[in-house]
């Protein structure tokens, strides 16, 4: 459902951000996309959703090529939950921002409502609907952040480090919640640890390139493999240290 063929991609300072990435993500797929800071996880899911432009290489969504005449249909097949969610959340109510993106494809309140509240019930947040985003906790504005993504009805959603600056029982409940949705995830972390409970297929990115491509197991276990893309083993596999 996702296609990826020969995608490049440099920055206006030269900087190559993408190198040569060929992939094909099939729905459903639950996938963690890992590498050191700057690898290129970003720079990919912002080609992804047409955020940067395609210049070399392409993407295709559905055999629906990304590009500027086709954002609209994109983005309405491929959501994306940012990393800081105040980014994303700006109304004065809750239901307010889920309901911004479905009222911007102009569809009836009823069909508005609907969609929202299938979404709050998704996610166990209906108790949150009055509620103003700004007061709420950081892991609480991540499910709605979220579920505003979700109302959008999506095939596919893009996770940008979706358990950072989260405590460890508003982390857990981020997990638990990512754990459930069931359409195509692609979960750009460095938490290695989440990657090991819910995903199933580990793709690592080096310096922009595809360095590993593989089950879970057999990239996240592989201590060598991640010591050359500056990364460790997940902290559930790593050997506690005697003082």
């Amino acid at each position: 459902m996702l296609k990826i063929d020969k995608l490049n991609y440099a920055y206006p300072d030269g900087h190559q951000a993408i190198r040569d990435i060929n992939l094909t993500i099939e729905e459903g797929e639950s996938i963690a996309l890992v590498g050191a800071n700057g690898a290129g996880k970003s720079s990919l899911f912002k080609l992804i959703v047409g955020v940067s432009e395609i210049k070399e290489g392409s993407i295709m969504v559905d055999e629906l090529a990304v590009e500027k005449k086709t954002l609209k249909d994109i983005r309405r097949r491929v959501g994306m939950v940012f990393q800081n969610p105040d980014d994303q959340l700006f109304m004065t109510k809750v239901y307010d921002d889920i309901a911004f993106g479905p009222r911007n494809e102009l569809l009836d309140e009823h069909v508005v409502e609907e969609r929202v509240v299938n979404a709050m019930e998704q996610l166990g947040i209906i108790h949150l609907r009055d509620r103003m985003p700004h007061r709420l906790s950081g892991g609480e504005k991540r499910v709605i952040a979220i579920a505003s993504v979700l109302a959008m009805d999506p095939r596919v959603i893009l996770f940008d480090e979706p358990t950072s600056f989260l405590d460890p029982q508003a982390r857990r409940n981020v997990i638990n919640t990512l754990d459930s949705l069931k359409m195509t995830k692609i979960i750009a972390t460095h938490d290695l640890d989440m990657a090991l409970d819910i995903c199933d297929r580990v793709i690592i990115l080096h310096h922009g390139s595809v360095f590993a491509d593989g089950s879970v197991k057999d990239i996240l276990l592989d201590e060598a493999l991640l010591s050359q893309c500056h990364l460790e083993l997940p902290l559930c596999m790593q050997k506690p240290r005697i003082r």
